[in-house]
């Protein structure tokens, strides 16, 4: 198992629905957990990337109606420099 993390700006906020959507996806197709920052207006996913691709990742959201704009490229820490 190779676990990733991917990170996508939202569009607006996730209304209840949308965050039942996740809650019912999350664990399945290799999507291991979610988090969403409403202070960012971000949804981070960790998923199996043995078994899913990033495209797969972007496909699902899309299906469920997640209102993503695009990929939030991860910022390097000085740690990891």
């Amino acid at each position: 198992m190779t676990l990733m993390e991917i990170t996508y700006e939202l569009q607006s906020p996730l209304k209840p629905e949308q965050l039942r959507a996740l809650g019912g996806f999350a664990n399945t197709y290799g999507l291991r957990r979610f988090r969403v920052d409403e202070a960012t207006n971000r949804l981070s996913f960790e998923y199996d990337a043995s078994r899913l691709k990033e495209t797969e990742v972007t496909h699902v959201l899309r299906q469920a109606r997640i209102p993503v704009l695009g990929r939030v490229e991860p910022v390097a820490t000085v740690s990891q420099l």
